[in-house]
């Protein structure tokens, strides 16, 4: 099948006539600009697990932690200056294990330091073991207005599998106490877990539904190098199994409103994670604290960074204001930008407009000609040249259409 190329205005994503010279990308706009921040803690290591995350012995370090977070912060600020902040996401770990006040002079941090725009979606991750009416209230009144829980089942036998700390009733109490809290909530619920059927994921879902839920976030549990349940597998639905429970799952949520527009994502009209939206449509995002990561666009180029994995190296190095505190801060070859864009746009269930491509990372999307011609005649990617969109089939076989473009 041809494929017809949307044509580029002149001078659009390549300022000096080119789209890529020999310095690489050129962008002639930067993307919107979110913030990650990463709080590393928790109650208890979960055995599927592998983000990094570290088990809460004596108390968190707080005050250490906050006042490295502003260091890491202020050291980035030189490669963000001037841009408009639209979301924030703190992450874990455990963030609600930080106490009220921590958490307001974080937010406070975040202000002073950054251009956020006045609707930013500020969102903050809980688990339903940490909850606590008061600290939800706390977090909201400090400008916190959506919260993730991490749900994952309603059945105390598949929360003590999985090795959670709170049981299907407080899963339930959080859940009333942080929509009482914040404006949007979002629940996350996993599936194909250890003796989990078809009925009892469906279980999980019209529970979860009961409360009126905007949206999920429904993850297939997997079993990740360098956890326990790698060492140790449990005993878990087969493929075919975990495919039926997506299916039917799929389909149950879009008989009570809520459609997938994302690989894992679930949402009533109006109620998407915008900051979720702006990784896949290949935007940028600020990562700070121990291990997050960070995409960030200037006109000649896209910088990847990392920062220090182990918190308590993190925190010290930060303190030292010598960069130290960064792992990885280099530029992206114009050559993987192509699989980094797709590895992500095409996760959205509709895609993104084509010429995303070109205003995200500098390139022309004829230098992909081949590949989109290779995608569109197998069947995974949608023939509107308007576009750049999995076909159902693509969806099927993301991971084979997303390798396309490597």
């Amino acid at each position: 099948m041809a494929v017809t190329i949307p044509i580029v205005p002149e001078g659009a994503g390549r300022p000096g006539g080119s789209a890529s010279g020999a310095g690489g990308t050129r962008l002639s706009s930067l993307p919107p600009l979110s913030v990650y921040v990463h709080v590393p803690w928790c109650v208890r290591k979960c055995p599927y697990c592998d983000f990094n995350s570290h088990a809460w012995e004596g108390g968190i370090p707080e005050r250490q932690y906050l006042d490295a977070l502003r260091a890491d912060l202020e050291q980035a600020l030189p490669g963000i200056w001037g841009r408009q902040v639209h979301t924030v996401f703190l992450g874990g770990g455990t963030p609600s294990l930080l106490s009220a006040a921590g958490l307001d002079e974080l937010l406070a941090m975040l202000r002073a330091c950054l251009n956020l725009v006045p609707d930013a979606e500020i969102t903050l991750e809980a688990n339903p073991g940490t909850a606590e009416a008061g600290r939800f209230r706390d977090y909201a009144a400090s400008g916190v207005n959506r919260l993730s829980l991490g749900i994952q089942s309603f059945d105390d036998a598949r929360l003590q599998a999985l090795g959670r700390i709170h049981d299907a009733a407080q899963a339930r109490r959080a859940i009333e106490m942080a929509q009482q809290a914040v404006p949007r909530v979002n629940l996350d619920l996993m599936f194909a877990l250890p003796g989990q059927t078809l009925q009892d994921s469906l279980a999980d879902l019209r529970q979860a539904l009961a409360f009126g839920t905007e949206h999920l976030s429904l993850y297939h549990l997997t079993l990740e190098p360098n956890t326990v349940f790698a060492k140790y597998p449990p005993a878990v639905p087969d493929e075919d199994e975990a495919a039926a429970m997506q299916d039917a799952l799929e389909a149950a949520a879009a008989q009570a409103g809520l459609q997938r527009y994302e690989v894992s994502a679930y949402a009533r009209p109006g109620a998407r994670c915008r900051h979720n939206v702006n990784y896949w449509e290949f935007g940028d995002y600020l990562g700070i604290g121990p291990g997050a990561h960070g995409k960030l666009s200037f006109h000649d180029r896209i910088v990847r960074q990392s920062r220090l994995r182990n918190p308590q190296r993190w925190m010290a190095a930060a303190a030292a204001y010598d960069g130290s505190h960064l792992a990885q801060d280099e530029p992206v070859p114009p050559e993987s930008l192509p699989f980094e864009f797709m590895l992500n746009a095409l996760r959205l269930k509709q895609g993104v407009s084509a010429s995303t491509y070109t205003e995200r990372t500098g390139l022309p999307l004829a230098g992909i000609l081949h590949q989109l011609e290779a995608a569109h005649a197998r069947g995974l990617l949608s023939a509107d040249p308007t576009r750049l969109q999995a076909t159902p089939l693509g969806w099927r076989f993301l991971n084979d259409l997303q390798e396309m473009f490597l």
